[in-house]
């Protein structure tokens, strides 16, 4: 078999590599680190439950009850608890299931923004607010938390950017036939 005829062989299922690796490329293996995402979530639906700031409960921060409005809940604390349902446990949840790699950058984006409102919002409770008010400082799930929100980011950002063993082989195995194409075609212009 001649090198024209393997060529012809081998390009009538280059789009089918092509749509492999792709594939392949996006999705990720958080291996071990699955569990402590799946533990930081479970922290994150714990710390619902738990008081937010005296009476009021992530979950009264969530809905926005009578209780945010006794304990003057501001927008830091409505803005984290928000980020905290949507990115640190809905985002999160998805990418570990489906383990595509869009929703895993998505859970990190939105876990970070959350770490930032989660700390931002444990300063608010601890500041007085308008005429002297003193309200109740930071509750225990307000704390838990911003720390599980915090080990989540942190988690999420090791995964995104670890590569898989098969995205690393088909990366060397493109960088090849690139170098393979390339010494063909030098060899075809001088005549070797």
């Amino acid at each position: 078999m001649s090198s024209v005829e393997s060529s012809k062989d081998f390009e009538q299922f280059r789009d089918e590599l092509d749509a492999v690796e792709r594939r392949i490329a996006g999705e990720i293996d958080p291996g071990v680190r699955a569990m402590v995402v799946a533990g930081a979530v479970f922290l994150l639906l714990f710390s619902l439950v738990l008081s937010h700031a005296g009476s009021a409960r992530g979950f009264d921060v969530l809905l926005g009850t009578e209780a945010t409005r006794i304990e003057h809940i501001g927008l830091p604390s409505r803005i984290f608890v928000w980020f905290v349902v949507v990115f640190g446990i809905g985002f999160s949840l998805l990418a570990l299931m489906t383990r595509r790699w869009a929703l895993a950058w998505i859970a990190v984006a939105g876990s970070a923004i959350a770490s930032v409102f989660g700390v931002f919002s444990i300063w608010h409770r601890q500041t007085p607010g308008l005429g002297n008010y003193v309200g109740a400082g930071p509750g225990i799930g307000l704390v838990v938390g911003t720390l599980a929100v915090m080990v989540l980011t942190f988690h999420w950002i090791r995964v995104v950017w670890s590569r898989t063993a098969m995205q690393l082989a088909a990366e060397e195995q493109r960088r090849n036939a690139a170098a393979a194409a390339e010494e063909r075609d030098r060899r075809r212009l001088l005549g070797d």
